[in-house]
């Protein structure tokens, strides 16, 4: 999940003290939130900001782990935060690298990654399977807010575990769960 936040006055500065580029280098010099990072999803989608890794379980549906990096940090190099102990992990395209693989393996966790298509091991019926397994979650990732609301990191992680809550609050009262106090 990407937050987002503006960049406009930043950009102005920089080209007025002769910089050509504004780019993760020399960013923090101009911007308001100087932990912020400018990250990109394809070749041509880059925003500032942050990024949010969430972790689910797929018994109930119900978000168990949430961080928050800069947008230049990788799915793959920020699985670490995230990760479970033990089980499967059932991840995107971006889970695929060697750094996740590692992580997974470190924290006792079978790889349920989809792979890339130009990867050798490739297996499209796994994939087709393991897709069909993460469609039910992926709500949890379409229905976010991505706009950043306050400057900074630990805000940011603030903001995100608020919406985690409220999500799980909702999640709790659709799978008709119990109270919790009686």
């Amino acid at each position: 999940m990407l937050l987002r936040a503006a960049l406009w006055e930043e950009r102005d500065k920089a080209i007025k003290q002769g910089l050509k580029k504004l780019n993760n280098v020399n960013i923090e010099k101009f911007a308001a939130d100087s932990q912020a990072r400018i990250g990109c999803k394809r070749k041509k989608s880059y925003w500032f900001g942050y990024k949010r890794h969430i972790a689910a379980c797929m018994r109930q549906g119900l978000i168990t782990k949430d961080a928050v990096t800069s947008a230049n940090v990788t799915e793959g190099r920020a699985l670490k935060h995230i990760c479970p102990k033990g089980g499967m992990t059932i991840g995107d395209k971006a889970y695929c690298v060697r750094e996740a693989q590692r992580i997974m393996k470190a924290n006792g966790c079978h790889s349920g990654a989809i792979l890339k298509n130009n990867m050798k091991q490739k297996d499209f019926k796994r994939d087709a399977f393991l897709t069909k397994l993460r469609m039910p979650y992926e709500n949890i990732f379409s229905k976010r807010d991505k706009k950043v609301r306050y400057r900074g990191q630990a805000k940011a992680q603030f903001q995100g575990f608020m919406q985690d809550l409220a999500f799980n609050f909702k999640r709790l009262i659709a799978i008709n769960a119990p109270p919790l106090f009686a």
